[in-house]
């Protein structure tokens, strides 16, 4: 409530509650004002200002009109343009020369809208989110990445690629290296179409930032094969989930040696028979508990059918052990990545996009 529109009516209020029994001071304090602010305002009178709204406290030893001047014209030259207060203030002592505090520095200048980018460099800019991405069967969605492995000698490693079908969870292309290469990535992504006989517009292949993921090889790579690219923003996990997902299960498996690899060929064989786990053996959580192999091959909808039925089963043989329905063994139909979502933090369900062939 506007202190003008307190003073004419909570008087008034405060006496009604009075003459209804209650105390002034009580009364006082549910309308959230003291007994003495009361006794004021009915001495002075509805009608009179309240002086302190009328105060105006100015600080003696603020910036003067030329002072304030002067700082913006040395935040501004050419010398201190592109540095931040900190570093304006210290080359200004170094030259016997005192104009303001660090703390002034920045407040003037954020006042003039002079603090968001003072560097010469070019200006942070905020990326756009990666297209939402839909698959519903398998070699539609593709995602890699590349992981490093700790070698005996410090500071060098060997570097784990993986292609991974995201419909289907399978890893369906991998190979250990001794170096991030444009051109080993070019190679492993011609023999995955050649062998998974993919056509071209059939593949869209999703990665990070990296160097190997943008590099030419690679770009004109996918240009032959027509297989679509897609990014992540740069800095930005999230939007490759199913690979960073990937990465950490392989590495918390008991099999992930405690000691580094001493050779390449050492790595390779670690990781062929964790594929192999991985692909044929491991029963995926997100796809209704089945390997990725059996679900990159349609092997999925007899299995899930037949739990159904034996959970069903069970539930006729004994009826009152079941509240509910049985398991969900429904098959998981479409897969999104970085999909558009609702207000509601439900996924927007969209066609899967169809992409133009290659020329």
């Amino acid at each position: 409530m506007h202190a003008a529109a307190q003073r004419q009516s909570l008087p008034g209020l405060i006496d009604e509650a009075v003459a209804a029994g209650a105390s002034q001071k009580r009364a006082c304090e549910v309308a959230g004002i003291d007994v003495r602010t009361m006794q004021r305002w009915r001495k002075a009178g509805p009608e009179t200002v309240d002086g302190r709204s009328l105060r105006h406290h100015e600080p003696s030893h603020r910036l003067s009109d030329e002072e304030r001047a002067q700082l913006l014209a040395v935040a501004n030259s050419p010398e201190f343009a592109d540095l931040p207060p900190a570093q304006i203030v210290a080359r200004l002592a170094d030259q016997q020369c005192y104009i303001a505090s660090e703390s002034t520095f920045y407040r003037v200048l954020h006042e003039e809208k002079q603090l968001g980018h003072r560097r010469s460099t070019r200006p942070a800019s905020t990326a756009a989110r990666p297209r939402a991405l839909v698959a519903d069967a398998p070699n539609q969605l593709c995602s890699w990445d590349i992981s490093y492995l700790p070698t005996t000698v410090r500071g060098q490693y060997f570097y784990l690629y993986v292609f991974l079908d995201v419909f289907s969870r399978m890893i369906v292309a991998w190979q250990v290296y001794a170096e991030e290469s444009s051109e080993e990535a070019s190679a492993m992504l011609l023999d995955l179409c050649a062998r998974e006989g993919v056509q071209p517009g059939q593949m869209t292949l999703h990665s990070d930032n990296g160097a190997p993921m943008k590099g030419s090889t690679m770009l004109a790579t996918l240009q032959m094969l027509g297989v679509m690219p897609s990014l992540s923003r740069p800095g930005v996990s999230d939007d490759n989930p199913y690979s960073e997902s990937l990465f950490s299960t392989l590495k918390y498996r008991p099999q992930y040696p405690v000691r580094p690899f001493a050779t390449l060929q050492e790595a390779r064989a670690w990781a062929d028979g964790l594929v192999h786990w991985y692909n044929h053996e491991h029963r995926h959580s997100a796809i209704r508990y089945v390997t990725p192999a059996q679900r990159h091959a349609g092997r999925d909808h007899d299995i899930l059918a037949q739990r159904a039925a034996v959970y069903e089963a069970a539930r006729q043989r004994q009826p009152l052990r079941w509240k509910g329905a049985t398991r969900n063994w429904q098959r998981v139909q479409v897969v999104h990545l970085n999909p558009e979502r609702d207000g509601a933090g439900e996924v927007v369900t969209q066609p899967r996009r169809k992409e133009k062939k290659a020329a």
